[in-house]
């Protein structure tokens, strides 16, 4: 199984800070994962297993100190505010809610990298839960995320390599845009089938991909083609 990296949910309002963090934390061998409010990730935290979450504090509708308090109910997956605060007494606010650190804005991208590598280090080793299924569906299709494996109904669907990967990587970025820069990046960083993967090639490995999971691969439900960003599954 290809090593992408710990998953990293980021629950930002601003979209332009949202996807330079996303894109910088892939570049540094993180999947990472956008939400745009606190309902958006409470419906990823419902499907998906993260590793750590990003969470800005000054949202409009349910701040991050409220979805951080509510995470803590039944969630033990690490916190790391992002604020524009920086007085002392908000800090203890967001650790008392549970984040696990605190950063305030502006701050070095390095910095935010080094606080990550820092919480990460201190987690346990997983433990994997077999009552929490990982799977996506796709109509008549589903895909087991954990043994990343691809079912039609009872029958297994045979992926190449290179497909079995590509389904990891947009598996753990369900409804994200990926561009084929990106998806040649994370192909190549794991030395899928050996020769480097070009962005004609990735082209080609989603229509084969397509006919496996769609009803009509020419007009794609999952594996869509969005317009001037590149790809992106939407699993039901």
């Amino acid at each position: 199984m290809m090593d992408i990296g710990a998953h990293i949910l980021i629950v930002d309002d601003d979209e332009r800070i949202r996807t330079l963090l996303q894109k910088f934390l892939m570049r540094n061998g993180f999947m990472a994962t956008g939400a745009r409010d606190a309902a958006h990730a409470r419906v990823l935290l419902a499907g998906l297993s993260f590793d750590l979450i990003v969470l800005d504090v000054m949202m409009p509708g349910e701040d991050g100190l409220s979805l951080c308090r509510g995470i803590r109910t039944s969630d033990a997956t690490p916190i790391l505010l992002l604020t524009a605060k920086g007085e002392s007494g908000d800090r203890i606010e967001g650790l008392e809610a549970g984040a696990d650190d605190y950063l305030p804005k502006p701050f070095e991208p390095k910095e935010l990298l080094l606080r990550i590598n820092a919480i990460l280090r201190r987690m346990p080793a997983p433990v994997e839960d077999a009552t929490v299924p990982q799977v996506l569906h796709l109509g008549p299709v589903r895909y087991d995320i954990e043994r990343g494996e691809l079912w039609q109904g009872q029958d297994p669907v045979r992926l190449t390599a290179t497909e079995a990967a590509l389904m990891r990587i947009f598996a753990h970025q369900p409804a994200e845009a990926l561009s084929r820069g990106e998806l040649v990046s994370l192909l190549n960083r794991d030395k899928v089938g050996g020769d480097p993967v070009q962005e004609r090639a990735v082209d080609v490995q989603i229509t084969r991909l397509r006919r496996k999971i769609e009803m009509n691969p020419k007009q794609p439900r999952y594996l869509q083609t969005v317009r001037g960003a590149g790809y992106m599954l939407a699993p039901d």
